[in-house]
């Protein structure tokens, strides 16, 4: 499957970087939208015996959702640019014993894999995190055979709101909208999916959106918190916050997420899908 794969710094182009903190929430993360993840990869009907790959799958992605619908016959590639991240996914292959999983440390704008190889290319908050996201849209529909499907999920993060207000919230808010897109990343791209999948060529295009309100004692409710620690060391290096004060406004913004009172969106979550056409 792979001719040549070219790594590379990892914390060069994701934007919240490589850390323990990062890889237990992208951890998380894989629970956390398994049910929006599932409803995606059956609209684009993903068959036993087909070939597939998740790129950008961090320590776990959806390898195993992925495995299960492939199987028996089919064949999953896991593509990260993070060795530390691809490391975590094999051990995640082989603990799981997912046998017909592969896993490629490369970067996912040239991936270095044979063009025209997969009925499913997949990736979900990949292109929101890196940028010249249309370099790795392009790549994923040059892997997609003809006929073959793209599908992407991203955030829009716009639109986030708690009740009651508070100012913490408030703050993290800023602080996120401030240094997450330092490095070309872009937090409104789930909006941009659409037109991005069109100009690359694909057609059948479909896009839904969705409000998730998760409830009380959900861990997805403290995502913008959960984000910004992921950043720390950038917010610091910037001076847009002290150490004392991002301690304050995490705890604080924990706390009032914790609330059965509370209600919070983070974002939407756009669910996009695409068909690769002989001319793409």
């Amino acid at each position: 499957m792979a001719d040549h794969c070219i790594p590379l710094d990892a914390n060069a182009v994701y934007s919240l970087g490589s850390s323990a903190a990062e890889s237990a929430r992208l951890q998380r993360q894989a629970s956390e939208l398994a049910a929006e993840t599932s409803g995606l990869l059956d609209s684009v009907a993903v068959q036993p015996g087909q070939s597939v790959i998740d790129v950008g799958c961090g320590p776990r992605g959806i390898l195993d959702l992925l495995a299960e619908r492939v199987s028996p016959g089919g064949h999953v590639i896991g593509l990260d640019a993070d060795p530390a991240h691809t490391a975590m996914a094999a051990d995640f292959v082989k603990d799981h014993q997912l046998a017909n999983v592969q896993i490629v440390t490369a970067d996912a704008r040239r991936t270095g894999l044979r063009a025209s190889a997969f009925d499913l290319v997949f990736s979900r908050t990949l292109l929101i995190n890196v940028p010249d996201p249309a370099e790795v849209v392009t790549e994923m529909v040059r892997l997609a055979r003809p006929g073959g499907h793209v599908a992407a999920m991203e955030y829009d993060m716009q639109h986030a709101f708690c009740h009651p207000p508070h100012p913490a919230f408030d703050r993290i808010c800023q602080i996120f909208t401030t240094v997450f897109p330092r490095n070309g990343a872009d937090p409104w791209i789930g909006r941009k999916l659409p037109q991005m999948f069109r100009t690359a060529g694909l057609a059948d295009i479909r896009v839904e959106a969705r409000a998730p309100l998760y409830p009380p004692g959900h861990s997805r409710r403290a995502i913008r918190a959960d984000l910004t620690r992921s950043m720390r060391p950038q917010i610091l290096e910037l001076g847009l916050a002290t150490a004392t004060e991002l301690d304050r406004v995490d705890a604080q913004v924990r706390d009032h997420l914790a609330s059965p009172g509370t209600v919070t969106m983070s974002g939407l979550l756009f669910l996009a899908s695409g068909r690769k056409t002989p001319e793409a």
